[in-house]
């Protein structure tokens, strides 16, 4: 019979990281390519107004007029709800989804 090789024992390290320095936050800058403004089209400006204004302000008005005409779905609130004003944004669909709504509302603008 073989004689088994007994591992020898290494003493166990104690782990001790010492805790890295905080470094400060710094601010996050703004993408200048969401900053610029951006013209909406006739449709899209029966919704959020004609004049020229960044793609977030644009976002943030267009679901203002969302949530202040409840056209969020009750049971699916990733769902939008077309009104006659949306729905020609859209496309001419009755629902879309508000992942689509982004690159449907890209459409309509200068």
């Amino acid at each position: 019979m073989a004689a088994k090789k007994k591992a020898a024992k290494k003493p166990a390290k104690k782990a001790t990281k010492k805790a890295a320095p905080k470094k400060k936050a710094a601010k996050r800058k703004p993408n200048a390519a969401f900053m610029k403004p951006v013209t909406p089209n006739e449709k899209l400006a029966a919704v959020v107004g004609a004049a020229p204004l960044p793609r977030t302000e644009l976002t943030k008005k267009l679901w203002a007029y969302i949530k202040k005409n409840g056209l969020q779905d009750k049971k699916n609130r990733r769902m939008i709800n077309a009104d006659d004003k949306l729905k020609v944004v859209f496309g001419g669909k009755g629902q879309v989804s508000m992942f689509d709504m982004t690159k449907l509302v890209s459409k309509n603008l200068k």
